[in-house]
C-alpha cells in the first residue's frame, strides 16, 4: 500500500526567507540605510549560510564590509541586487520543498 506524507506546511528555510524578504523589502521603500545594512550583514548572511546559498553569504558580507560605499545610490543599488538575488533564492528554496513533498 501507498502512502502519502500529506504535510504542506511550509520548511522552516522558507519561511524565513520569506519573513526576511519583507523586512528587506520594507526597509528599502523607506530608505532605512541602518536596517538595511543590519539586515544585509547578520540576517542575510545567517539565513544564507543556512540555506547552503554561500555565494549570497559572501555578496552581503562585501556589501557591508568591503571599503566604504561611494555614494547612497551606489549602496542602494547593491541592496537591490541583493533583494534580485534572494527572490531568485526563494524560487529555488520553493521549488526543492515542493519536490521534497511529493
Amino acid at each position: 500500500m501507498l502512502h502519502c506524507n500529506m504535510n504542506t506546511s511550509p520548511a522552516p528555510i522558507q519561511l524565513g526567507l520569506e519573513d526576511l524578504l519583507g523586512e528587506l523589502q520594507y526597509a528599502r521603500r523607506n530608505d532605512d540605510l541602518g536596517r538595511l545594512a543590519l539586515l544585509a550583514y547578520c540576517e542575510v548572511r545567517r539565513w544564507a549560510r543556512v540555506a547552503g546559498e554561500d555565494a549570497l553569504a559572501e555578496q552581503a558580507t562585501v556589501l557591508v564590509t568591503h571599503s566604504p560605499q561611494v555614494s547612497r545610490e551606489a549602496f542602494l543599488n547593491q541592496v537591490d541586487g541583493l533583494i534580485v538575488e534572494l527572490e531568485e533564492a526563494y524560487g529555488r528554496v520553493t521549488n526543492t520543498c515542493a519536490c521534497a513533498r511529493n
